[in-house]
């Protein structure tokens, strides 16, 4: 542990000579000291040290794991963190002299791919990506990388990449782990980018399955497009930079005299990463095409279904205009019938000889006026 006085999260632990290295304490990983319990920090995933390719020593903690390398000269140590502590990267810091800048990123994740260089040192950022069948969702993880003369560190945010598979894939060829750091980090590059084939492929499967439910007129499928939208911009800026990362690594094959089996190995990966990153952005394109489509699909929905109400209002106002028409025709009628219903001794031609024809004939006339009337408008 750090001294009592000790500086707190992401203030800069210096001295004159660049990270101060935090005071040895028993047995603890993330000090540089010897300490007499090695017993494995949980961020440490796995500490090894090589010597021409070939395993001489599994440290238990980062200090035995110091202490291996300083006594193996033509030894390279690789060291696998987990979301480490901040006590353990600054022992690392100190170190392998990782500069200030580097290290503050690995502490904070979530930054984008990029690859920079600080001296002899290289640090790389990826973006790992699975795809998860079960809920049909893309996980992201996150990947740091420090690349010495004699060291390589990965520090892992998130569940993604396995590099266990890497480290076992290594330890099986000797002849390419005898390359030194970078044969280690191309490993690490290709199996990112080997990752992201289930990952295309859950994606595209995935489309399909949209493009089904948006001709297929299912109301949910909007969200739907807009969720794997998102994902897919996720995977962009995962994929993109790495186009740029690799031929910068290749750019500098001659500067750094990069073994030619590895250039032949980076540039396979360099390839791959360019075929994803052009697949990934058909994606994206796919998706917002496929979202105007939907778009205009609903409109159309929307639009049958207002032309189906107007024409059902149209019809019920027809039948209302009928229903008025005979209620009008009927009322003349009903209006002198109810008149001369009434018991009154004194009316009008309740006497005349005539009465009771003129006023069926003016009941009748008038009932044949309105029908003419109300044919003449179409409302009969």
């Amino acid at each position: 542990m750090p001294p009592a006085d000790a500086p707190q999260h992401h203030e800069k632990l210096r001295s004159e000579d660049g990270w101060r290295r935090p005071a040895p304490t028993e047995g603890g990983s993330g000090s540089s000291g010897g300490g007499a319990n090695t017993t494995t920090s949980p961020s440490v995933v796995q500490a090894s040290l090589y010597r021409d390719g070939v395993q001489v020593a599994s440290p238990g903690s980062l200090a035995a794991t110091f202490r291996a390398l300083r006594a193996e000269p033509d030894g390279m140590a690789w060291i696998g963190l987990a979301r480490p502590t901040e006590q353990e990267l600054l022992s690392l810091a100190a170190e392998f002299d990782l500069h200030e800048l580097a290290v503050e990123d690995a502490m904070e994740a979530h930054q984008r791919p990029k690859l920079e260089r600080y001296g002899e040192t290289l640090f790389v950022v990826l973006r790992a990506a699975r795809y998860l069948d079960a809920s049909e969702e893309v996980d992201f993880g996150e990947l740091h990388i420090f690349v010495g003369a004699d060291f390589v560190i990965t520090v892992r945010h998130g569940a993604a990449p396995d590099l266990s598979a890497v480290r076992r894939r290594m330890e099986e060829s000797p002849e390419l782990l005898r390359l030194g750091p970078e044969a280690v980090l191309y490993a690490i590059l290709d199996a990112v980018v080997d990752g992201y084939a289930p990952v295309v492929s859950g994606v595209q499967n995935d489309i399909d399955e949209i493009e089904t439910e948006v001709f297929g007129g299912d109301p949910s499928v909007s969200r739907r497009i807009y969720e794997l939208s998102r994902e897919v911009v996720e995977f962009q800026r995962a994929t993109r930079p790495l186009v740029g990362m690799l031929h910068g690594l290749m750019a500098g094959f001659a500067k750094y005299g990069t073994d030619e089996e590895l250039q032949r190995y980076l540039r396979d990966v360099a390839d791959h990463v360019t075929h994803t990153s052009e697949r990934v952005d058909s994606f994206r394109q796919a998706l917002t095409d496929i979202l105007t489509v939907n778009a205009t699909l609903v409109t159309q929905q929307q639009n049958a279904e207002m032309r189906a109400l107007a024409e059902a209002g149209f019809e019920q106002n027809e039948e209302i205009k009928k229903i008025s028409s005979w209620a009008a025709i009927l009322f003349a009628p009903t209006l002198v019938g109810t008149i001369y219903g009434m018991n009154f001794d004194t009316m009008p031609e309740l006497s005349w000889t005539f009465g009771y024809p003129f006023a069926i004939g003016l009941m009748g006339v008038v009932c044949v006026s309105l029908y003419f009337i109300f044919k003449r408008r179409d409302w009969l």
